[in-house]
């Protein structure tokens, strides 16, 4: 890697000697500024507003502008006079325990590399003693025309230094916390905490970046002349009743991504029915009613058991033999009504006949 800074560390009367390697790098994908009509580049160029021309980078200096906008100009000669004792110098001025370090204070981060032979035992003195103490070093530096406060920890085995913000660089939050009296339940906090919980830990290490693949692969698709890929639909999302209600969902939905059984909600329903019918706002029926609709959605759709298929056959049986029999005694019936009137026919005649023999 190649060293932006070359200095010694100042520890005490121990000078080491040290060379400063950025500790990290941007993977950020930038883009050019085009013409839209042709794509050609817009370029800015550095014109001299007093003589309307371009100039060199030679022929660029340093200055300061005042309050009334008249122009100090500053040359890198005087820079380089000034009573700076940390212009080539890392002085250690303090050990400190790390939690006292406000994350928001924290810059660029660096690696002090040992410079030559030489330095190789004050700089594995420095990187012990700060093991062995669990402390960080405080130190001051001096670097791109100012002068900066560090601050020193270990990195496996090597020196790390954290480029920190002045005290007073900080603003202070003033009107950023809500303004509103809130109250905040303790079952509130116990969801809460059982969410922290749910989502456990994470290895930073399988943590990526997500916006900058998808970027390079609209890249790579708009350069191979094919069609971008398309972005996903917004996730659906409920309507979220209250504070409660969201928590709960959260845990849940937690415990199901790291496959985990989740347990039905108090109203009895299942999470994920309780969440669909959140979303499409569906009022279910009483527990009741639900239980008698079921039983005949189970009716409707289910064949009869076996069972009931043999006493439907054998009272359809019954009902034939019933009908057979009630259809033979209509026909004895008609039979009797039929011999009746031909007998009550002979008789007056048989009468008639009698009569007439007598006379």
């Amino acid at each position: 890697m190649r060293s932006i800074w070359n200095g010694a560390i100042s520890f005490g009367l121990v000078s080491i000697p040290i060379k400063l390697v950025n500790a990290t790098e941007s993977h950020t994908i930038s883009f050019r500024q085009i013409h839209t009509e042709d794509g050609g580049r817009i370029r800015y160029r550095k014109v001299c507003e007093l003589e309307d021309r371009e100039v060199t980078q030679a022929e660029i200096g340093k200055a300061y502008e005042d309050a009334d906008g008249s122009i100090v100009p500053i040359t890198d000669e005087d820079l380089a006079h000034l009573p700076l004792p940390t212009a080539k110098t890392i002085d250690i001025v303090a050990f400190v325990p790390a939690d006292r370090i406000d994350p928001l204070q924290m810059e660029n981060a660096y690696y002090l590399a040992a410079s030559g032979a030489p330095a190789a035992k004050p700089y594995t003195l420095l990187r012990e003693a700060l093991k062995r103490s669990q402390k960080v070093a405080i130190a001051k530096f001096a670097l791109r025309g100012r002068e900066r406060l560090g601050m020193l920890r270990v990195v496996d085995d090597v020196i790390a230094m954290h480029g920190l913000l002045w005290p007073d660089e900080i603003r202070v939050p003033q009107g950023v916390a809500p303004d509103v009296d809130v109250t905040v339940r303790d079952k509130e906090l116990d969801l809460a905490d059982a969410l922290m919980d749910t989502l456990g830990e994470v290895d930073i290490q399988d943590l990526h970046d997500e916006y900058r693949e998808a970027l390079e692969e609209v890249i790579a698709a708009k350069a191979a002349g094919e069609a971008p890929p398309e972005a996903p639909g917004p996730a659906p999302g409920g309507k979220v009743l209250d504070l409660m209600a969201a928590l709960e969902k959260s845990v849940r939905a937690a415990k199901r991504s790291r496959g985990e059984e989740v347990e039905e909600e108090a109203a009895g329903e299942p999470a994920e029915e309780a969440e669909e019918a959140e979303e499409a706002e569906v009022r279910h029926l009483p527990r009741g009613k639900r239980a008698g609709a079921a039983a005949k959605r189970t009716t409707a759709g289910k064949p009869a058991p076996a069972a009931k298929k043999t006493a439907a056959k054998k009272t359809a049986a019954t009902a034939k033999k019933s009908t057979s029999k009630a259809a033979q005694s209509s026909r004895s019936a008609k039979k009797t009504a039929t011999t009746a009137k031909s007998t009550a026919k002979k008789t007056p005649a048989k009468k008639t006949a009698s009569r007439k023999r007598t006379a």
